[in-house]
C-alpha cells in the first residue's frame, strides 16, 4: 500500500499539469471557442447589471409582466455571457492586456454588454424618425 504522502504529491502534480489546458465549450461535437470561466464571469457581470443597475426593469406587477421581465432578464444574461465570451479575449488581445485580467474584463463586458450593444446597434441603424405632423394648412 503506498504512503499517503506519495498519493498527495502525485495528486498535486496531476492538478498542476492539467492547469495549462484550456477547456472549450462544445455543442453537438462542435467547438464554439468559448471558455467556461469567461462565460461565467460574463454571466456574473450581466447579473450585476440586471440587479444593481436595474437594466431590465419590470413593466408592472401582474403575472404577465413578471413573466415578460423574467424572460427578458434571462435573454439579457444569456446574450451578455456570449458577448463576454467572444469579445473579451479579442478586446484584451488588441489592448495588449495580460491574461490575468481576462476574467475581470469578462465581468466588465458582461455588465456593460447590453448598453454598449444597444449604442452600437443604434449607431449602425438609427431609430426610425417619428411620422411627420400635419402643418394645419388648407389643402
Amino acid at each position: 500500500m503506498p504512503e499517503p504522502v506519495t498519493q498527495t504529491a502525485v495528486g498535486i502534480a496531476t492538478v498542476t499539469a492539467a492547469a495549462p489546458t484550456i477547456t472549450m465549450v462544445t455543442v453537438a461535437g462542435v467547438s464554439l471557442g468559448l471558455r467556461p470561466d469567461v462565460l461565467v464571469a460574463g454571466f456574473a457581470g450581466a447579473l450585476v447589471a440586471i440587479v444593481l443597475l436595474h437594466s431590465v426593469p419590470a413593466d408592472g406587477d401582474t403575472w404577465q409582466h413578471l413573466l415578460r421581465a423574467t424572460a427578458r432578464r434571462i435573454a439579457v444574461a444569456f446574450a451578455s455571457s456570449l458577448t463576454a465570451g467572444y469579445l473579451t479575449p479579442l478586446t484584451l488581445l488588441f489592448a495588449s492586456v495580460p491574461e490575468s485580467l481576462l476574467l475581470g474584463g469578462a465581468f466588465a463586458v458582461g455588465a456593460g454588454a447590453q448598453a454598449i450593444l444597444r449604442g452600437v446597434i443604434d449607431r449602425l441603424r438609427p431609430p426610425p424618425a417619428p411620422p411627420a405632423q400635419p402643418t394645419g394648412g388648407h389643402p
